[in-house]
């Protein structure tokens, strides 16, 4: 069974940056696409990022150009690096990790789930 935890989160100021980390063990890491999902008080859990098993890539519009979603399979972690953060990104991020790219990228978050990671974007 895979076990996720995320890191990083925190308190930041609008345009400030955070690398949200999310460990994964109990399982092959290079075989699962990883999603990096986040839900805001109020809202549904959405998807953010995505990245395949071979390095393929999905954003949602809203953070294109500003987040970039990584994977070190040597260390079984997927990060997310937040550049130029809002307060509508304001939420807390969770770590996915399913073994189909099509349902990952789908945002369909059907797979293995951490536990969140407050992110505090302030004005």
């Amino acid at each position: 069974q895979v076990q996720l935890v995320e890191s990083g989160g925190g308190l930041v100021q609008a345009g400030g940056s955070l690398r949200l980390s999310c460990a994964v063990s109990g399982s092959t890491f290079s075989i699962y696409a990883m999603g990096w999902y986040r839900q805001a008080p109020g809202k549904q859990r959405e998807l953010v990022a995505a990245i395949s098993s071979i390095g393929l890539t999905k954003y949602v519009d809203s953070v294109k150009g500003r987040f970039t979603i990584s994977r070190d399979n040597a260390k079984n972690t997927v990060y997310l690096q937040m550049n130029s953060l809002k307060p509508e990104d304001t939420a807390v991020y969770y770590c996915n990790a399913d073994s189909s790219w099509l349902r990952q990228a789908a945002g369909a978050g059907f797979g293995s789930w951490g536990q969140g990671t407050q992110v505090t974007v302030s004005s």
